[in-house]
């Protein structure tokens, strides 16, 4: 395993002695979703019950993982995300989920096994297009482009199109929706997949 995997299997172990589901995304999920690119961290999301406070789990995962900023209990609960280090270096971004949408994602979570018998969840390639959609930089709408490529028409629509509008209302900003659309007619034109357009 390489480092980012490594990390990612710790915070998996870790995440599993407190009973709590998390998915991993951002780059990790790209190299298994879309067009595989390099990666030095790993981000991931957790999804804490409303009944245990969140302050608490974050004391928990600041008592075992080494916080990569000063103060990252106060940051962490002003962003809800955790910044660390895994016990090899690597840098780890903890997102905490909120319920709702977040509550689907853990549902549908797919594991993955890099080694024997050393598996990891990671967010199905739907999710990950959701999260980059709203991220929308640069490099998150590029990313979409290599996941709509790779998986096409394995990817449920349905579910994308329903989350990407329910945000774009709720951020009122449209472009949200065009992040995934463009693309999505782009390998459907004509029949002829357009890898990485730029428009």
């Amino acid at each position: 395993m390489n480092a980012q995997e490594t990390a990612a299997r710790e915070l998996h172990e870790f995440f599993q002695s407190l009973g709590l589901p998390y998915v991993v995304i951002g780059g990790l999920a790209v190299q298994l979703w879309g067009e595989p690119r390099v990666t030095k961290d790993v981000d991931l999301t957790v999804a804490v019950p409303t009944d245990r406070p969140s302050g608490v789990f974050v004391q928990q995962v600041l008592d075992r993982f080494s916080p990569r900023i000063e103060n990252a209990l106060e940051f962490a609960q002003r962003s809800r995300v955790i910044l660390i280090e895994a016990s090899n270096g690597c840098p780890v971004d903890i997102s905490l989920g909120l319920p709702g949408y977040e509550d689907e994602v853990m549902g549908r979570a797919v594991e993955f096994e890099l080694e024997t018998g050393k598996m990891i969840r990671f967010c199905s390639a739907e999710d990950l297009i959701i999260h980059k959609a709203i991220a929308g930089r640069p490099q998150d709408v590029r990313d979409i482009e290599g996941i709509v490529y790779r998986q096409r028409d394995a990817l449920n629509v349905t579910i994308i199109r329903r989350w990407l509008q329910d945000f774009a209302e709720l951020l009122e900003n449209h472009e949200i929706v065009d992040r995934f659309e463009r693309p999505w007619e782009s390998i459907h034109s004509g029949g002829q997949a357009v890898k990485y357009s730029q428009w």
